[in-house]
């Protein structure tokens, strides 16, 4: 059974790793015009997915990727423990109407952006406690669904200001377990020769606040709770940021990711050779309008399981700090002139290679 410790004040470390079986990445058509375009499982021609609404298509976006990621893994339903998933909506819709409805038992998340982090770092808690084999992690968003959540319908054409980012429309799902994955040439496991990839460590995001309440500018309200969970995690671990060949965070965009490198210089910690945003990954920034970057649950989630992961799989990288960053804002909270939260969970993700 694999057994768990803490670190410091918030970080755990498992001495057993927790093991990513699979992966599977479903983007909208923006998304696949992008720069990780070819990385992507599935790209969707119809943002409605032949559903009737918005709402509908996530749901069923999110549902068709932890499919393909159980799928993959040669495994089904009822092998899976737990389901952690989250999404951008009011009572997490997405999720309940999607992911859910597999039959695995179900734990809705809501943590914004940071919704895959959270999915991961639980995931890696319930099979480092040894409360199970097998945990289902997902996550996703729609730039429709939400910009009508969030800001306003797509037929009011409003414009938006140079700090926004683009809400991206796909899912990301992640399958761990508490062993390596096997040697199974017919499945699409992560796995490359003797590589795997596996989650060594967490560190839990506190909500920050400092006071923004500009909406539109995500990457701003985000930076000091990313700033605030890399700097614990390095205390907390002992480590340098050079101990990692990546830090990447989930959607900070232009703007966030200026704010964090300042901030973290101010503590001596310089991350700028290291740092890199699923936001900035996900779109080409000259050739696609997207303004500061990507953004939404869907962003960090793709981009791990489509791009991040299999340079750890391969040993390109050997350890990564991935870590999705939320902005805790509502429709009731902000249309109350209340400022808008960030919260960021770190996951470590490292390279093994198996005897």
């Amino acid at each position: 059974m694999n057994r768990m410790y803490t670190k410091g004040c918030a970080s755990s470390f498992f001495p057993s790793p927790v093991y990513i079986w699979s992966a599977a990445a479903i983007v909208g058509e923006k998304e696949g015009e992008g720069p990780l375009g070819h990385c992507f499982d599935k790209v969707l021609s119809d943002p409605l997915f032949g559903e009737k609404t918005w709402e509908g298509a996530e749901a069923a976006i999110q549902k068709e990727t932890a499919d393909l990621a159980i799928k993959k893994a040669g495994l089904t339903p009822e092998r899976i423990r737990i389901l952690f998933a989250g999404d951008l909506l009011a009572q997490t819709i997405a999720s309940s109407f999607g992911s859910a409805e597999m039959g695995i038992p179900f734990y809705g998340l809501y943590g914004a952006c940071s919704a895959m982090g959270e999915a991961l770092s639980l995931g890696a808690l319930v099979i480092g406690g040894g409360f199970g084999e097998h945990v289902l992690c997902a996550a996703s968003s729609h730039f429709a669904t939400a910009e009508k959540e969030f800001r306003f319908p797509l037929g009011y054409g409003n414009q938006r200001p140079l700090s926004a980012t683009w809400t991206v429309t796909g899912s990301g799902a992640c399958l761990l377990g508490s062993t390596p994955p096997p040697d199974a040439p017919h499945l699409q496991l992560l796995r490359k020769g003797r590589g795997c990839a596996a989650i060594t460590g967490i560190t839990t995001g506190r909500v920050v606040d400092y006071g923004l309440k500009d909406s539109l500018n995500m990457g701003g309200c985000m930076a000091p709770a990313a700033f605030d969970t890399i700097r614990r995690h390095l205390l907390d671990f002992d480590r340098k940021p050079s101990a990692y060949d990546a830090i990447v965070t989930g959607d900070l965009g232009v703007v966030g990711q200026k704010i964090l490198i300042q901030l973290l210089r101010e503590k001596n910690m310089d991350i700028a050779s290291r740092h890199q945003d699923c936001g900035l990954l996900i779109f080409d920034a000259q050739a696609q309008d997207t303004h500061s970057g990507g953004s939404g649950c869907g962003c960090s989630a793709a981009v791990l399981c489509s791009y991040l992961l299999p340079k750890v799989v391969s040993g390109e990288w050997k350890r990564i700090l991935f870590l999705p960053t939320g902005a805790l804002l509502s429709k009731t909270s902000y249309n109350e002139g209340e400022s808008v939260p960030g919260v960021a969970h770190a996951v470590v993700i490292e390279h093994f290679d198996l005897q």
